[in-house]
């Protein structure tokens, strides 16, 4: 008989952040934990809701300094992936080694900043080298700009993913234009969107979530949907828990069978 292992579908963490507070802060960060967040504990989190695996994503107020990230990943032996966050101008060997490492694809988390010139020499560079080793380019900024960011990274070839439900706005919630703009993404069948996070949609997160979630499965379909835990959960510590984010995952998705295909969408993606 087969091994059991070998049967089940993956489950898929697709977003997760580990650091330490003797880690190097990035200058200009606009936020900085005053706790631990170890490997070791994170594995513990995927081990007690039964996830297979996890991915790894380099938190904002660490910078381009991707180490503690690429020690993790190999430290986990393969069962986790990483989204690094590097210079513009990094070097194809410096990006190689990320890549040998485990990393797939990097971050760019624009939330109050300025968006980048993707025409510029050092950008166009960056992104044909991120093309051509098969990595995505994960986004966090709202709604209402990537709109117009996205065209342009898929003009350029790459794989497009979207933070938390693509940050429409809080108040408008799935009216949001831009929103409505994201949902028409799905045809493009070039970009995912992760289902996390609902936390950081304000007071009504969870209802957001469900509307949410209805109009992202009906534009992108369930093969193009990540789930991510978002731990430790940054600046919402108080409230939240990996297992209790889990457990919403089960009430977003109650069909046992969708919600498996969602989490076990990520595997080709992140090169599981």
């Amino acid at each position: 008989m087969p091994d059991i292992e070998t049967t089940l579908p993956p489950t898929i963490d697709t977003h997760a952040h580990v650091f330490h507070r003797g880690l190097k802060l990035a200058s200009g960060r606009r936020y900085a934990p005053s706790y631990d967040a170890p490997l070791a504990r994170y594995l513990e989190q995927l081990d007690r809701s039964s996830m297979s695996n996890g991915v790894l994503v380099q938190p904002s107020f660490l910078g381009t300094d991707n180490s503690y990230l690429v020690a993790c990943l190999k430290q986990a032996s393969g069962r986790l992936r990483g989204i690094a966050v590097v210079d513009p101008a990094a070097t194809t060997e410096e990006l190689r080694a990320l890549d040998r490492a485990g990393v797939v694809g990097i971050r760019l988390n624009l939330v109050g900043q300025p968006l980048p010139d993707l025409a510029a020499g050092e950008w166009k560079a960056l992104l044909g080298n991120v093309r051509s080793m098969g990595w995505q380019v994960e986004v966090q900024r709202n709604a209402s700009d990537l709109a117009l960011l996205v065209p342009q990274l898929l003009d350029c070839g790459v794989t497009t993913v979207l933070d938390h439900y693509a940050l429409p706005d809080l108040k408008l919630g799935v009216a949001d234009p831009g929103f409505q703009s994201v949902l028409k993404l799905g045809a493009t069948r070039s970009v995912w969107v992760k289902v996390s996070a609902p936390y950081r949609h304000g007071a009504a997160g969870q209802d957001f979530a469900k509307q949410a979630y209805a109009l992202l499965r009906d534009a992108y379909g369930l093969d193009r949907l990540l789930w991510g835990s978002d731990w430790p959960h940054t600046q919402f510590e108080a409230t939240q828990t990996y297992a209790k984010n889990r457990q919403f995952l089960d009430m977003l998705i109650a069909d046992e069978g969708e919600r498996a295909r969602v989490l076990a969408s990520p595997h080709q993606l992140f090169r599981f």
